[in-house]
């Protein structure tokens, strides 16, 4: 969903700048709370695992692309705060040394890919949490469904940003149509992927999963609580 220069008007594109800035500000504060020398390291990890995925391309049409976005595999994975700053490093990385994404754009597309799919994922994530039995077995379906649902509601949302600033003389609509058409069949595939990625991660280590920190905490005081 790399957004290029020229694809928004200058007022669209400053205003997703703005939110930008603001939301990654906020997240090198808050993400404080969420790593330690423990669980830092899983933060590269997962900007590196972000940026590999993310070079796999579909055309969408209109001058941009579809690809795996990551959002929500990142904030189950280190925490939404933390997720937001991976994935703004991997699209400035990208803008400036790869020409994947406008300059102009960068607001725009840390805007789409490293705000909205993050928050749509881990909101959804905790709204399945919240209702689903309190295992660790459920935090990877629960991931899975989380990303499936980001990425045509980063799509649906860019399309709102086209239909205020659009600068391509293409209808709404159609606009609309193609990209929640691929972005359907894009999240079903990173549905698979954040699936089986949190899974792998949640037996191996599950104490280095954000999304699985207050089941972990519950499952050890059980345990501390059982009479010898």
């Amino acid at each position: 969903m790399h957004v290029p220069d020229g694809f928004l008007d200058v007022p669209t594109s400053a205003a997703t700048g703005v939110v930008a800035v603001a939301a990654v500000g906020i997240a090198l504060r808050r993400a404080r709370h969420e790593l330690d020398d423990r669980t830092a390291p899983m933060a590269g990890l997962v900007a590196a695992f972000v940026f590999a995925a993310q070079m796999i391309n579909f055309p969408v049409g209109a001058g941009t692309s579809g690809h795996l976005m990551g959002g929500a595999l990142a904030a189950v994975l280190v925490g939404p705060w933390t997720a937001v700053l991976c994935l703004a490093v991997v699209l400035l990385v990208q803008g400036l040394f790869m020409a994947d994404g406008g300059i102009s754009a960068l607001g725009t597309n840390i805007t789409l890919i490293g705000l909205v799919t993050v928050v749509v994922g881990w909101f959804v994530f905790r709204g399945l949490r919240a209702v689903l039995p309190r295992r660790l077995g459920v935090v990877a379906p629960a991931a899975a469904i989380a990303a499936l649902v980001s990425v045509p509601v980063a799509a649906a949302v860019f399309t709102l940003l086209f239909a205020v600033g659009g600068q391509v003389p293409i209808d709404t609509g159609t606009v609309l149509t193609a990209m929640l058409g691929w972005h359907v069949l894009i999240g079903l595939g990173e549905a698979l992927i954040t699936g089986l990625v949190v899974g792998a991660v949640v037996t191996a280590r599950p104490d280095l999963v954000h999304g699985a920190r207050s089941l972990l905490a519950t499952r050890e005081l059980e345990i501390r609580t059982v009479p010898a």
